[in-house]
């Protein structure tokens, strides 16, 4: 385990490293990240294959930290911080830890682990077992060094990882169709890094990223099979729930 970057120059510098690897993609189950996207224009991302579900992407973690409500701008280090894991296997919540900490630095984009990762891997780390699969509120190779939290999270903790967001950072794509399972690229220059996945008909399209060990296919295609009811797939859902219900406890503020 490494320590994390504590400057802002330490952290690109491992990023640049990390986004340079190509590290053997993940694979659940047969099919996964065998599909390839159609042509740029279709909008449409491939189907859930019917050989995968839930079930078989064995256990998922999703991770989400929340900060004091009414702060404005970039927020500052030492801001007071809630980070919970949720651990759910088979569609089923198993586990949801919650730490207390505070940021490491305020907010720069493209420098997110600076403010978050030491707590987002310490929520991890208090689940009662190591997940398969990890999904993480940021982004992943939509980055400027192509290794956004998502991925350094991943490979800091060694377990592939998928990033969502609710827009991208730097990557662009039009929006897919309003159907459940419609997508649309997202690119940087001619690289595609992720996908604006519609995981509920009618609602607002989720960011997906490939981030450590996953592609936009294996990102895409695990990401549908979690998500069946919610716009967000329940680990990072139930993440997000018990680090907001953790502040409301501490501040007495409704989440």
């Amino acid at each position: 385990m490494q320590p994390w970057p504590a400057t802002p120059q330490e952290l690109m510098a491992v990023q640049q490293q990390l986004g340079a690897q190509s590290p053997p993609l993940w694979h659940p189950a047969k099919g996964v990240g065998t599909a390839r996207p159609g042509p740029a224009d279709a909008g449409l991302v491939p189907p859930v294959s019917p050989e995968l579900d839930a079930e078989s992407l064995g256990a998922v973690a999703g991770c989400f930290v929340c900060f004091p409500r009414g702060g404005g701008g970039p927020g500052s280090p030492g801001d007071p911080a809630w980070a919970a894991a949720a651990l759910v296997v088979a569609g089923r919540i198993v586990a949801v830890a919650v730490v207390r900490g505070a940021a490491g630095a305020s907010y720069g984009a493209g420098l997110l682990a600076l403010r978050e990762g030491p707590l987002l891997e310490a929520a991890v780390r208090a689940l009662p077992c190591v997940a398969d699969l990890l999904l993480v509120n940021a982004t992943g190779r939509d980055h400027p060094r192509r290794a956004g939290l998502a991925l350094h999270l991943g490979a800091q903790l060694g377990v592939p990882s998928i990033g969502i967001t609710n827009r991208p950072l730097l990557a662009l794509g039009g929006l897919p169709a309003e159907e459940r399972g419609s997508g649309s690229p997202l690119r940087i220059g001619g690289e595609i890094v992720g996908c604006w996945v519609r995981t509920r008909a009618g609602t607002r399209p989720l960011a997906v990223h490939a981030a450590w060990r996953t592609d936009p296919d294996v990102a895409v295609v695990a990401v549908l099979a979690l998500t069946r009811a919610t716009r967000t797939p329940p680990p990072l859902r139930a993440a997000r729930q018990g680090a907001r219900t953790a502040r409301a406890r501490a501040t007495g503020r409704a989440r």
